[in-house]
């Protein structure tokens, strides 16, 4: 198994966590108030479950695994715009910056 299958891995599961602390976590819920965006925290949420399993689906489909490392790129390139709009500190913002890249890597190198 190679390293974008590892990355593609780890973005997935880490997508599952995200995704489900969206409909389940306070701080998270909190966090969305905090942007102005709490009418989006389900749609984000729901999007990064569909992310995560599409990327864990790696090994039986190209076109899906293409299709969900770009989209979550953008869905972290959205939450980076946000974190940066709102000032908040590089701690802060440096998840959705890292896992922007990281699914980018993986959309360019698949």
């Amino acid at each position: 198994m190679g390293l974008i299958y590892w990355l593609s891995y780890f973005s997935g599961v880490s997508f599952l966590g995200f995704g489900l602390s969206c409909f389940f976590n306070p701080f998270i819920k909190k966090e969305f108030k905090r942007y102005g965006l709490s009418k989006f925290r389900t749609t984000t949420g729901f999007f990064q479950l569909i992310g995560a399993f599409a990327i864990l689906l790696t090994d039986y489909n190209l076109t899906l695994w293409n299709t969900s490392s770009l989209g979550l790129s953008v869905l972290m390139l959205l939450g980076f715009i946000v974190r940066i709009r709102l000032k908040d500190s590089f701690i802060q913002s440096f998840p959705s910056f890292f896992y922007m890249l990281l699914n980018g890597y993986i959309f360019w190198n698949i």
